[in-house]
């Protein structure tokens, strides 16, 4: 297993969560009974990814951020 660290400064983007939703029952779409999540730097590019070949009429990435903590 590798571990990779990286830094973290002012210049690093936020990290968001993308979240699959199923426009028919409004739950978010599970796979083996856990949610399906992405965290990603790049929002827009993970809700593209979880939506390839999917009916855009059933189904609806969203995007969150994700609360940072900051110290003074």
């Amino acid at each position: 297993m590798t571990n990779i660290s990286q830094s973290i400064d002012a210049k690093t983007p936020p990290l968001y969560s993308v979240r699959l939703f199923d426009r028919r029952t409004g739950q978010v779409h599970r796979v083996n009974g856990a949610p399906l999540l992405a965290l990603s730097r790049e929002p827009q590019a993970a809700a593209a990814s979880l939506l390839e070949g999917r009916d855009p009429a059933l189904w609806e990435a969203r995007i969150e951020p994700l609360a940072t903590r900051t110290h003074p």
